[in-house]
This record gives structure tokens, C-alpha cells and sequence, in this order.
């Protein structure tokens, strides 16, 4: 599966909050984060931007359908000195709540709040450092009203910028 994606990894996670402020996380089976709490997470694929990914992500590994409102941090790093591993982080709000876990991939999903996934020992790394923040308060805000032009024949465009109350 790395050498489809090369050495240049662009993957995506997302916060999804259900109306009662608890957060979709997931226990996946496998890897480094397996026994894990963590966020649905996953790579982009070809024809798709990272929004699109994030979304995805999040149907595919727990059945929970969302809007994306805003990217609230990336993470980046580099593997072994070899693989540039980076991730865009989004923000957004479930509109079903039923979740319905992709087997095999995903061990289980639940809601939890966040200040109990900042004391959960089960939290990854980056889970129990973002649950300690009110990261909604803190997202680039999306716009989806900008027309890039022709120049690069862009079928999908969406910007990502802080000031988006600014914007509306």
C-alpha cells in the first residue's frame, strides 16, 4: 500500500461532533494506532479534494453522514527519515448519529465528549492533545464560493482561510 502512495503521504482526520458536543472516535484493528482511540482518518485519493477525503473517511469507517465546516490543524512529520507523512485535520457536524462501524478496518466507533477523551488513557497521542482544546473555535473557515478560473482547469476548489466570519 505505500509504495500506491509513494513517498509523499496526504492523509486526512476529522473532529465530528453529534448535537450533544460528543466526538466520533474510532478503535481501528491495525497499525499503530490499533487498541487506540483516534479519529475516522484516511488517505485522499485521486479526483478528490481533502475535504472530500475527510467526508468519505468518516461514512466509509462508521456509516455517520457530516458536513465539513472548517480545517482546524495539520499534522506533519516525516517517517524514518524516508516518508513524508502529512494530514489536514477538519472539523464538522454529523447529520445522522446511528453509527454503523466497516468491519474488518474498525473495531468500534462511539461518541464521546472530549473531556473525557483528554483523561482517557485509550486516546492517541494526537486525540488527547486536541480534546484538551475547543478546537472548533480555533477552525480556517471554508469557502466554497471562489472561482479560481481556468488557468489550471480546477473541477473541484475549495479554500480553507481564517477571518471566515469576515467572509460570510
Amino acid at each position: 500500500m505505500s509504495k500506491e502512495r509513494g513517498k509523499v503521504w496526504l492523509g486526512v482526520a476529522a473532529v465530528i461532533e453529534n448535537r450533544d458536543g460528543e466526538w466520533l472516535v474510532v478503535e481501528k484493528s491495525y497499525g499503530g494506532l490499533k487498541g487506540c482511540w483516534s479519529l475516522p482518518a484516511g488517505f485522499v485519493q485521486q479526483a478528490e479534494t481533502a475535504d472530500m477525503a475527510a467526508r468519505r473517511e468518516v461514512k466509509e469507517e462508521t456509516g455517520i453522514d457530516c458536513t465539513i465546516q472548517g480545517l482546524i490543524g495539520f499534522r506533519t512529520g516525516v517517517i524514518r527519515e524516508d516518508i513524508s507523512d502529512n494530514m489536514a485535520i477538519f472539523y464538522g457536524k454529523a447529520t445522522t448519529e446511528h453509527i454503523q462501524i466497516q468491519k474488518g478496518e474498525i473495531v468500534a466507533a462511539y461518541w464521546i465528549a472530549p473531556e473525557k477523551l483528554a483523561q482517557d488513557p485509550k486516546s492517541s497521542v494526537m486525540l488527547a492533545e486536541m480534546s484538551t482544546y475547543h478546537v472548533k473555535q480555533h477552525q480556517l473557515g471554508l469557502w466554497t464560493d471562489i472561482d479560481p478560473g481556468k488557468v489550471f482547469g480546477y473541477t473541484a476548489y475549495h479554500l480553507f482561510f481564517n477571518n471566515y466570519e469576515d467572509h460570510k
